[in-house]
Formats: C-alpha cells, sequence, structure tokens
C-alpha cells in the first residue's frame, strides 16, 4: 500500500492550518482521522499538530476554546463555529502512568515519538501534501499490526491506558497486536487499577462500539488482566473464577459470551448488563450516570425464562413485570436466537394499547376515592388488583367495567 497523493482535507481545516503556516508555524494533520482516510474510512475529523504555543494558537484566532492548554491543545472554531482542535508539538517529561506533564517547542519528529502506536504516528503535511512516517505506521497498516512507537513498555508506563488502546484498535480494525507490545501489555497491566474510572469507561465503550467482534475484544481484556480488574462481575460469569486464562477460554467457548456479538443495538451499557453478574455494580463502578446505572440494574432484576409468545397473557404479564426493560430484555432473546416471536408479541401488544402499568387504567386513585375506596393503601391495592384483571382481559379496560369490578368487590 502507498501514501496517496492528498487526503480530503474538509476547507476549514486547510484554512486553519494556511493560516499557521502563514504565520511560520510549522502544520501538519496527525491521528485518527489520518489512519482511518489511508485505511478507506470515512473520517473528517482531522487534527492538527503545530510549531506554534496555545497563546499563539488564541492570538492568531478570532474565535478559540481552550480545551486543554496544559497539553498544548486549543479549539479553533471555523465559520460554522465547529471545533478543530489544534496541538503544540511536545514531548513528555514526566508521566504517573495517568498524567503527563508536556513540553513544548519540540519538533514534529518528537512529537510523532511520544504516541502510542505506529499506525497513529503518521503525519500529512495538508498544504505541501508531504507524508511524515518515521515509524512505519503505513507499513503497519498494510500488515494489519498494532504495534508500540518505539519501547512498548515504556509506551504504557507513560500511559496505562494505552494497553486499553492497543485492544481497542485491534478489534475495530480486525488486526493483530504486535508480539512485543502484547507483552508489554500483560507486564504492564498492574497499572490498569490506578486509572480513572471515566477513562476506562469510554475505552470498555467506544471498544464495543467499534469492534469487528466484541467476544473477541472481551476476551482479550479478560487475557491482558483488565477485566478481573475492572469488571470482576463479568469475568465471573465465564465461570471458573475472575481471573487468568481459564476466563479467556470460557470467553472463547461459551455461548453467552458469543451472544454479545449478535446483540443489537450494539448499545455499551446493554452490553455490560448482559455479561456481568451484577450489572448495577458494574455500571456504578465505571461512574456511569444515573440512569445507565438503574438501567443495568432493571436487566439484571428480570433476566431470565421469558414467556410463550404464543401466549398474550402471559406476555402481557411479563412485559408488565418487565417495564422499562422489555426492550433489552428483548434484544438479548434475540441475540441467543430465541427472541423473534417474542419481539412480534410485544409490538402486537404495544400496538393494541392493553394496559400495562397502573398508570394505563382508565380509573385513577381519585376514582376510586369517589366509589369509596378509602384513602391510602387500599386505592394502591385497588388499583393493583384492577391492573392483575386486565392484564388477564384487556377489554375489562373501561372506566364502566373497572367501576364494576370495584363495585362488585364491596
Amino acid at each position: 500500500m502507498k501514501f496517496p497523493n492528498e487526503l480530503p482535507i474538509p476547507k476549514e481545516v486547510v484554512e486553519i492550518a494556511r493560516t499557521l503556516e502563514q504565520a511560520g508555524f510549522e502544520t501538519w494533520c496527525v491521528g485518527g482521522a489520518v489512519r482511518d482516510n489511508l485505511l478507506g474510512h470515512a473520517n473528517r475529523d482531522f487534527d492538527l499538530a503545530t510549531a506554534a504555543r496555545p497563546e499563539q494558537v488564541q492570538e492568531l484566532f478570532k474565535r478559540t476554546i481552550p480545551i486543554g492548554v496544559e497539553h498544548g491543545t486549543v479549539a479553533v472554531l471555523d465559520r460554522n463555529r465547529q471545533p478543530h482542535e489544534v496541538t503544540t508539538f511536545r514531548e513528555d517529561i514526566a508521566t504517573d502512568g495517568r498524567h503527563a506533564v508536556v513540553e513544548f517547542g519540540v519538533s514534529l519528529d518528537q512529537d510523532l515519538a511520544r504516541r502510542d502506536f505506529t499506525i497513529n504516528a503518521i503525519a500529512y503535511h495538508p498544504l505541501k501534501h508531504e507524508w511524515r512516517d518515521r515509524y512505519e505506521g503505513m507499513a503497519d497498516l498494510d500488515r494489519g499490526l498494532v504495534r508500540a512507537v518505539g519501547d512498548p513498555g515504556q509506551r504504557f508506563q507513560e500511559d496505562f491506558l494505552r494497553i486499553l488502546r492497543a485492544l481497542r484498535f485491534a478489534a475495530r480494525f480486525g488486526f493483530d497486536i504486535e508480539s512485543a507490545t502484547w507483552e508489554a501489555a500483560k507486564a504492564q497491566a498492574h497499572g490498569l487499577p490506578h486509572l480513572s474510572a471515566e477513562r476506562v469507561r469510554d475505552e470498555w465503550s467506544r471498544g464495543l462500539e467499534t469492534a469487528r467482534h466484541p467476544s473477541w475484544l472481551v476476551e482479550q481484556w479478560a487475557e491482558v488482566g483488565a477485566l478481573e480488574t475492572w469488571l470482576p462481575e463479568v469475568a465471573a460469569q465465564g465461570g471458573g473464577g475472575v481471573s487468568g486464562e481459564a476466563v479467556a477460554r470460557q470467553v472463547a467457548g461459551v455461548s453467552r459470551w458469543a451472544a454479545i456479538d449478535r446483540l443489537e443495538p450494539r448499545d455499551p451499557v446493554l452490553v455490560t448488563s448482559y455479561l456481568s453478574a451484577d450489572p448495577g455494580a458494574t455500571l456504578e463502578r465505571l461512574r456511569c450516570s444515573n440512569a445507565d446505572i438503574e438501567r443495568g440494574r432493571r436487566v439484571g432484576a428480570h433476566r431470565g425464562p421469558t414467556p410463550d409468545p404464543e401466549s398474550p397473557v402471559e406476555v402481557r404479564r411479563w412485559m408488565s413485570a418487565c417495564g422499562a426493560a422489555v426492550d433489552d430484555l428483548v434484544a438479548i432473546a434475540k441475540a441467543e436466537g430465541r427472541g423473534a416471536r417474542l419481539a412480534e408479541a410485544v409490538r402486537a401488544i404495544r400496538a393494541s394499547g392493553a394496559p400495562l402499568a397502573v398508570g394505563d387504567l382508565a380509573i385513577d386513585g381519585n376514582r376510586l376515592m369517589e366509589l369509596g375506596v378509602p384513602k391510602g393503601p387500599k386505592v394502591g391495592e385497588t388499583l393493583r388488583a384492577l391492573l392483575d384483571r386486565s392484564l388477564e382481559d384487556p377489554n375489562l379496560n373501561t372506566e364502566e367495567r373497572l367501576v364494576e369490578l370495584v363495585r362488585s368487590a364491596e
């Protein structure tokens, strides 16, 4: 594979680069968009690396956002107020495996030397249409290989999150991980517990969303030790404990794990809830939103046997019990090869307007009290009893018939 003569750089990015170059600051396109376009994947979110310091970038452009000035990054807003990241050439002078202290005033080659993997260390000049690839990233794209820039152990020590990034890139593109890089990743996995939950969550989520085969990604998380560290409830679902190669073998061999490749939509919260023995605990550890944690808890509480799709009464009762978890549970059933008829039954019941919750009843608590039901717990008990009857026969859900049922129970 050869470098193309040009890349399809958005004109807004070209104009930013031209402004920087005309001011005397060398500027190149770098990062994921360069890699993706070389692989034939559409990606117009090009980042720029420049010799200009953050304050100089801010002086050159009227509208900027200092999204990471301490690390050299400024977002420049184009005419449509769309942000484009511009980052000063930099090198790491200190790191604790989570955060780096950087120094500006270095060359493009020094900037590329600090990057994680060779496939991400390719630079393209948007005005001169020149390429810089001192670490043979293009050859690795051609070979389908994720390989660390320079010493892989040092790269991972600089930022332990790069271990998870290596797995994500390999899973997304169907690449192999170069042997020295893989061995270094396993050797440096002791640093994974020191990462922030938010960064781990984002890698896990992005990995599941983009992987060709999510089951492979989960297997690699298990093998490198990340599953045991951050998602022990997921590891436990593999059987045989939560550590070591036994888990990886279970991932490859148990149909429950393989079913995640068929889960639709490819939703990280759904996948995590399906895999975890305790979805609420897993999502809470990853610092997910309260809504996502509650969603996971609902899935955990109601997963299990599904109703006979040929029995509308069973399906209605099941839908009523599961509430907001129904769609997630149907998706799981379909992934396991047993949910197509259930999905049709659920759609039919929803289309019929059959009541599934107390709020769907044609009568409410105020009307019950008008009929003489004493205020207090009795109102709720009566509504639940009426719902139970209506789940059996939705035709009962009219005010007239429900009133008759209330009066007949007096």
